[in-house]
């Protein structure tokens, strides 16, 4: 299997790494409890994840692409540095209007789902995995592997722990394999889905 090339991304890397993410995520849980309806979720994803990208991790350094053979990007990862997780009232400003296009008239369901995921959220300092994905079309050649090293091999070297949720209990043996441990189980309210906190002590 060839090497896969990882790099932080750039602003310009900002559209195609939100459509990549929004593949990856068209058939999660979390996704389809808060877009039920197939077309809206497709039109929404990448406005979500574009917005996020733009307004707080890509700021924050956190945003590492992986590249296909002919350099177009096949994966992404959205993590936050220590202590800074939660975002700012000012990044929390600039990114509602593109939220707003994203949800629609589900806004209030997104704002749901936060707010009961920061509630649960470890108060000790960490880099926080917020999103990885990679394209359906790439899936098994490497691209999730390679980010997730990219940005472990950091903490590993800061001595420094790390946090994510998983919304499939299937995915949790794979993060597993890179040294997470299941802390707990987050139930978002109203018939919303299950997921899985899961924690990585710092080496």
């Amino acid at each position: 299997m060839a090497a896969v090339t990882v790099r932080p991304a750039d602003p310009s890397d900002v559209p195609a790494a939100g459509r990549v993410l929004a593949a990856a995520f068209d058939d999660d849980p979390v996704m389809e409890w808060m877009w039920p309806d197939v077309g809206s979720r497709r039109t929404g994803l990448p406005r979500l994840f574009g917005t996020l990208i733009r307004h707080h991790h890509l700021p924050l350094g956190g945003v590492e692409v992986a590249l296909a053979p002919d350099g177009s990007v096949a994966g992404a990862t959205m993590w936050d540095p220590p202590g800074r997780w939660r975002q700012s009232a000012l990044s929390q400003l600039r990114a509602l209007p593109g939220l707003v296009r994203a949800f629609g008239s589900r806004i209030m369901v997104g704002a749901e789902f936060a707010g009961t995921v920061e509630k649960a959220h470890p108060e000790e300092p960490h880099w926080y995995l917020s999103t990885i994905g990679t394209d359906p079309s790439v899936r098994g050649a490497g691209h999730g592997k390679a980010l997730m090293n990219s940005r472990l091999a950091r903490c590993d070297a800061e001595h420094a722990p790390a946090y994510l949720e998983s919304s499939k209990e299937s995915n949790v043996p794979y993060y597993e394999r890179f040294g997470f441990e299941v802390t707990g189980e987050i139930v978002i309210p109203n018939g919303g889905p299950t997921l899985w906190a899961m924690w990585r002590a710092p080496r």
